[in-house]
């Protein structure tokens, strides 16, 4: 059943059909009954519009008009119910396994990015620019650990939709509202899993498993849409189910505490903005700091994106076996990124403390790279570095690159895991030799 737009229903009028949207809420708002969850109040709100739908058809006939076909008020109701509970006219495209991202530049042009790496032009999802606003708005209002505001004040926005998907929009400093939503197509994902879809081997999913067992401290870097937070929430269910974990966001996205068979102790911290009179701000450092004091065994941080990274960085140094992902270019590139966060930090930390605070609290780096497979010509997302800190030098961190993968040449093994963490690795099953590569 494929969403439509409310103009192909107008001859349906109670008087249009925001006034059976009107006329559904009250009658919703004014039910007595126990309805406590959102679905429960979505069936509801279905069962609603369908009785006005039926009023109104009988209404119709006494008059003498044309009635709609049962197809055409099926399809009305859905796409009410999606106005007023999901996304409108794009819960269609949401509702698509294979559209990773749906960018909008207005309410006219929507292009959908599929997994396969092809892009298409949709159609129109709102009548005005009022209008996608609105429904922007509404999703905001429902989103989230706190109300997230969309106006001239505030005209910039992130939030996790129900279906974990990310939305990113942005009002008044362009033509039209732009929004961008981030698809998840994989969140309760395993190491096996994304050794199915090609993003590691073998021997990367058995290295990366032991370093999770064995506490290790991992950043997995990348450029955007490359496959960090699913990587990220494939290693984080290599936790033990009797670790606590805190994960913290900007913006609620990971979605680790929904999955409660895997982590049935984990707390999802959220940023929190500035209210109107510009106070109440709670910053990703300091939810980092916050989190130290409760009790973790594990602290997960979502998207590193500036001066939280020394916070991170203090966390990474106590040993929480911590994972974290970063923008970078490379896997040796994610120190000169950190380096940068930091000299933007309140600390402004130079770059010789910076390198010093690195090597003591990160142990590897796996960075995974989006290209086109020359074989198939489709987008593919791999793994393509793992590299271990060993170390600063002044101006320099230390490291090894343990593995590397070549489009050409697939994987390599190139400097030796130092003997010191191969001890901890092996603990927790690492056998160098008996993994294929």
């Amino acid at each position: 059943m494929t969403a439509i737009s409310f103009e192909e229903f107008e001859y349906k009028k109670l008087e249009s059909i925001d006034d059976i949207k009107l006329e559904a809420a009250r009658r919703v708002n004014n039910y007595d009954g126990n309805l406590n969850s959102v679905e429960q109040r979505k069936d509801f709100t279905k069962k609603i519009v369908g009785d006005i739908l039926k009023e109104r058809a009988a209404s119709m006939l006494s008059q003498g008009q044309s009635m709609p076909t049962l197809e055409e008020d099926s399809l009305l109701i859905e796409t009410l119910v999606s106005s007023m509970f999901g996304m409108g006219n794009l819960q269609s495209y949401l509702q698509d396994e294979q559209v990773e991202n749906i960018d909008i530049n207005g309410p006219s042009e929507v292009w959908l990015t599929y997994a396969n790496g092809k892009k298409i032009r949709a159609g129109k999802i709102a009548d005005s620019d009022a209008d996608l606003i609105d429904t922007i708005r509404s999703i905001a209002t429902r989103s989230g650990l706190a109300e997230r505001r969309f106006d001239s004040a505030c005209p910039e926005l992130d939030i996790r939709l129900p279906d974990g998907s990310r939305l990113s929009a942005v009002m008044e400093v362009c033509k039209h509202p732009v929004v961008s939503i981030r698809r998840h197509r994989f969140v309760d994902v395993t190491i096996h899993d994304e050794l199915k879809l090609g993003l590691l081997d073998e021997f990367m999913a058995s290295l990366l498993s032991s370093c999770v067992k064995a506490g290790k401290n991992i950043m997995i870097a990348g450029r955007t849409n490359s496959g960090k937070t699913t990587l990220l929430r494939a290693l984080a269910n290599e936790i033990s189910e009797s670790e606590r974990i805190i994960t913290i966001e900007q913006s609620l996205e990971l979605g680790l505490d929904q999955l409660t068979d895997r982590h049935p102790d984990c707390i999802a911290l959220e940023a929190r903005l500035p209210n109107a009179e510009g106070i109440g701000e709670i910053t990703m450092a300091d939810l980092v700091r916050r989190s130290l004091r409760l009790n973790p065994d594990r602290v997960i941080v979502g998207e590193t994106l500036g001066p939280e990274i020394i916070a991170l960085l203090n966390a990474m140094s106590q040993g929480f076996g911590s994972l974290a992902t970063i923008h970078a270019d490379s896997s040796y590139g994610v120190f000169n990124r950190i380096a940068s966060y930091a000299a933007q930090s309140a600390e402004k930390l130079p770059l010789e403390a910076t390198n010093m605070l690195i090597a003591g609290s990160i142990d590897f780096i796996v960075y995974v790279s989006l290209f086109v497979d020359p074989n198939s010509q489709k987008m593919t997302r791999r793994v393509t570095s793992i590299r271990e800190i060993v170390g600063a030098d002044g101006n320099m961190v230390i490291s090894n690159e343990i593995v590397k993968y070549g489009k050409d040449n697939g994987t390599t093994i190139g400097s030796p895991i130092s003997s010191e963490v191969m001890s901890d690795l092996a603990a927790f099953g690492f056998q160098l030799k008996a993994v294929a590569i």
